[in-house]
């Protein structure tokens, strides 16, 4: 079946009760999502999740800084959460993986680019089908973000966790944007238009990530934070 035919496909009538019947079963579907990710993730101790693009190359210096955070990360005894897929999130993987450490991979069914890396554990792969459960084990295990460079994804996931703490939702804390090259333009976006022109954030709300430039940088920053606060999920 073509892309045309599959999207005709999907907009073809339905009765009004095979829509609540498929809606009902999905449920079901969803609440099983949630109950294998509560179970297993509750498990796994302090983590700190590494974002980033799955199309980064091996060859990318910000593959070999995601690399290093990982290990970083489990020489002080975190695990390593990502969303277990190729770039970026193997190369988080990949430092706690070989360092030793934790490696844990929320790996979401995708038609394309999505598929697990090798250097998760293998009673910590989880697979998804709805980015909403992948994203809510996130936000609840994950004692930090580390955000790579990244597409539409990473930019979905860095905004909620940002919304999520700005409204107090969860519990604070740390979100690292690790590479300024990439990060700047977006920085002085929302503090030039974002927040001094339009007034739609308030100036303290900056305060919730840190740009750094390096591994170290990154890693150090939530050592930091967890020198003043307790571990615990977020919500």
């Amino acid at each position: 079946m073509t892309s045309e035919e599959k999207i005709r496909s999907a907009f073809e009538n339905k009765d009004w009760q095979e829509i609540k019947v498929t809606d009902s079963w999905q449920i079901f579907k969803i609440m099983a999502e949630f109950v294998d990710g509560f179970e297993k993730l509750a498990k796994i101790g302090p983590c700190v999740t590494i974002y980033g693009s799955a199309r980064t190359a091996e060859t990318n210096r910000y593959y070999q800084l995601a690399e290093q955070c990982g290990k970083l990360l489990t020489d002080r005894g975190y695990g390593v959460i990502t969303g277990g897929g190729p770039g970026i999130m193997e190369a988080g993987n990949k430092g706690a993986y070989n360092n030793g450490g934790k490696s844990v991979g929320l790996n979401i069914e995708l038609p394309f680019e999505q598929f697990h890396n090798k250097y998760i554990d293998h009673n910590k792969l989880l697979e998804f089908d709805y980015f909403f459960v992948r994203k809510v084990m996130f936000m609840k295990y994950s004692q930090g973000f580390v955000v790579l460079p990244g597409g539409f994804g990473t930019m979905d996931e860095l905004f909620e966790a940002l919304t999520l703490i700005q409204t107090g939702k969860i519990a604070r804390f740390p979100i690292v944007l690790l590479g300024k090259d990439y990060w700047s333009g977006l920085i002085d976006w929302i503090k030039g238009t974002m927040l001094q022109k339009e007034h739609n954030i308030h100036e303290e709300d900056l305060n919730l990530f840190r740009l750094v430039d390096t591994a170290e940088e990154a890693a150090e920053h939530i050592f930091r934070f967890y020198d003043k606060y307790v571990l615990k999920p977020n919500f």
